[in-house]
């Protein structure tokens, strides 16, 4: 692999310091999926790849394998900048990204995805490759070791009828998966289908999730902490923000709760902002519920809502960080009028209040559980 490609990927576009070189399980999947399917890699529309974090495995396909048109799916739009920015460093298009799972995988011989800790993510993805892709596709699944468990084993064996697992390389593993079975695929369509729909009695509402959003077709508990107080939020807001909108559910609740008001619900996430979208809709919301994708806000008008509610990430993926929180709390500032304010549950132990504090004002504690707090910060 070329030293100058192995080296020189960016996370986010926005900060040219911030380069990585290829990691262990990137590397393993490049390394092996000529091996698995490389007459794929040699025509034009046959390659897939999911789940790309920084365009790494997108670009690899393309400059060292010499695959073209490589349909590409994304559910974080940092991945899908980043991607952007790296293809730009490179000088190298040759991708696209479909609309859709059908787009995405009709006809196509070789998938490469990157394992997330959701077998829900596993599920939706795994079904739509057997259900759409052509009949000798391989599916090249790679993951952290320590991350992978037997479960995404189980997962792929309900749609495809050979699944084996590689030996250990450093630090990654890779699951390989053959022979689609269509037929179990569109069957599970029908009985189980995605994205999920449940009837939440406590809320008198439905649920809608499609795999891998936080909490799926549930009520989260720091969400349910945060809706008990609500209805106290700025009772004269004319425009809210579900900052991190997951599955929908604070933003349809306050649209239901409050005829009047305006919500702009956000997130990172594809899926999310898709899960929302049906959440608000089955809820008869979706006029007064406007959902976008953007990274923690970044998008949204300066000025432009007099309340913003969070139950802000505290992991990304596999991993603990407070990173995500923090830059939801500097865009709530931004996003709010002078006087708004921004309501936030957080698990008690984050002690996320000095940050709250620094980036939007003056914080005060509306409620604390044993496990949650909820603060309300107004901003100056």
């Amino acid at each position: 692999m070329p030293p100058d490609f192995a080296d020189l990927f960016r996370r986010r576009p926005d900060d040219a310091a911030d380069l990585i070189a290829i990691d262990g399980t990137d590397r393993f999947i490049l390394d092996e999926a000529p091996h698995v399917h490389g007459d794929a890699l040699r025509q034009p529309g046959e390659v897939a790849v999911i789940d790309d974090r920084y365009g790494v495995l997108t670009l690899g396909a393309i400059t060292v394998h010499g695959a073209s048109d490589v349909r590409v799916v994304q559910d974080s739009l940092v991945g899908v900048r980043a991607l952007e920015a790296n293809a730009g460093t490179f000088g190298r298009r040759g991708f696209h990204h479909p609309e859709s799972f059908e787009q995405a995988f009709r006809d196509v011989r070789l998938v490469l995805l990157r394992l997330s800790k959701s077998n829900d993510r596993l599920d939706e993805v795994a079904r739509a490759v057997a259900r759409w892709a052509a009949p000798d596709a391989v599916l090249l699944c790679g993951g952290v070791s320590k991350h992978m468990n037997l479960s995404q084993n189980d997962v792929l064996r309900r749609y495809f009828g050979e699944v084996t697992a590689s030996r250990g390389r450093g630090k990654s593993r890779l699951l390989i998966a053959q022979d689609p079975l269509r037929a179990a695929a569109t069957r599970a369509d029908t009985t189980q289908p995605w994205p999920r729909s449940v009837h939440v009695d406590e809320l008198g509402m439905t649920i809608v999730a499609h795999g891998g959003v936080f909490a799926g077709a549930s009520l989260d508990q720091g969400t349910r902490v945060l809706l008990g107080v609500a209805d106290q939020a700025v009772p004269t807001a004319r425009v809210a923000v579900d900052l991190g909108c997951g599955n929908g559910v604070i933003a349809t609740v306050l649209a239901r709760r409050r005829p009047r008001l305006q919500v702009v619900a956000t997130d990172v996430s594809r899926a999310a902002v898709l899960s929302t979208r049906a959440t608000a809709e089955a809820n008869g919301v979706a006029d007064r519920v406007r959902v976008t994708r953007s990274d923690a806000g970044d998008e949204l008008d300066a000025g432009s809502a007099q309340l913003v509610l969070c139950n802000p990430p505290f992991h990304e993926d596999t991993t603990v960080s407070t990173d995500a929180a923090e830059a939801m709390f500097r865009n709530a500032a931004t996003i709010l009028q002078a006087g708004g304010e921004l309501w936030c549950v957080w698990n008690s132990h984050l002690r996320y209040r000095p940050a709250l504090e620094r980036a939007v004002g003056p914080t005060r504690q509306v409620v604390r559980t044993d496990k949650f707090t909820v603060t309300a910060s107004r901003r100056a």
